[in-house]
């Protein structure tokens, strides 16, 4: 019998444990080393980056390309950098209200399909989910045909209510599943004290899902701040454009400029990056909450 088990936990090894680490630091490289770059190139002079071969290590390091990035100069393109911090706000702006109001709204909803008798419910979380897979492209002449007509082109507010029609779905989709995990005999116990609906989502279920919650808002925000064909579409003025048009702005018809693009890109990668690893622990278990507790 031990002899069957040794050898059944033989075959159950699928992969060595060498092959297995330089597999994982090939993917850890392969992720890495695009964002390795960018830091590395932040703090190169323009001929550095031009150099062949380029040069993984600055050799004289320089804050020039920031200094520049926020100063009021024009750059070889025609952006005016000081308009770079602008661009800035509004990403903050249009991320933080989207993913606000995605949660103030889609939470409630959420609860109710997973506890309250709602008719089709099957059918509807089907239809949420299938607007989860409708690509923008598919839709961004309507939307920009209403913005026209509604006089919201290059307003931050309408930024935030197409961001927030795209995110609704998914935090929904993602809180109702949440929501399931959560065992009906606390909420039983809750009802026969006599907490009512609201009070039971108030105080029984939020909190249970906070993590869940947590994770919900962060991807929330994260796809707000990444998002660039609507951007690019709905806001032409600088009081509107968000922080990826912005960066994309260094490029020119006849030029790029290749250091303050490092730099802004740097710079638009701080904010979601941090946000990460502080929000690291309640991100990871709002992902496997459902796995551990179904």
């Amino acid at each position: 019998m031990k002899r069957r088990r040794s050898t059944l936990g033989c075959r159950g090894k699928i992969i060595n444990k060498p092959y297995l680490y330089i597999g994982l630091a090939l993917l850890i490289a392969f992720t890495l080393a695009p964002f390795a770059w960018l830091v590395s190139s932040s703090f190169q002079t323009g001929s550095e980056l031009l150099s062949i071969p380029p040069h993984a290590i600055p050799r004289e390091p320089t804050l020039d390309n920031f200094k520049r990035l926020f100063s009021g100069q024009k750059t070889v393109t025609g952006f005016q950098a000081s308009d770079y911090a602008k661009s800035v706000w509004n990403s903050v702006v249009v991320a933080s209200a989207t993913t606000v109001i995605s949660l103030a709204l889609g939470t409630p909803a959420a609860f109710a399909f997973a506890r309250l008798r709602v008719p089709f419910k099957n059918v509807l979380l089907l239809f949420i989910l299938g607007l989860t897979m409708l690509p923008t492209v598919s839709i961004i002449i309507p939307l920009f045909v209403t913005g026209q007509k509604l006089g919201l082109l290059n307003t931050r507010l309408y930024l935030i209510i197409c961001y927030t029609t795209f995110s609704l779905p998914f935090t929904i989709w993602i809180m109702n599943g949440y929501f399931r995990t959560i065992p009906q005999e606390m909420e039983d116990a809750a009802r026969i004290d006599g907490c009512s609906s609201l009070g039971l989502f108030m105080r029984i279920a939020m909190p249970l899902a906070a993590p869940g919650l947590a994770a919900t808002a962060i991807f929330t925000f994260l796809n707000a701040w990444d998002e660039f064909m609507m951007a690019l579409i709905f806001t032409s003025t600088y009081a509107s454009k968000t922080l990826p048009i912005a960066v994309s702005e260094f490029v020119g018809r006849f030029s790029i400029d290749w250091g303050l693009m490092n730099a802004g890109g740097l710079v638009a990668t701080l904010p979601p990056l941090i946000v990460a690893l502080l929000m690291q622990k309640y991100l990871i278990e709002g992902l496997t909450a459902g796995a551990v507790k179904g």
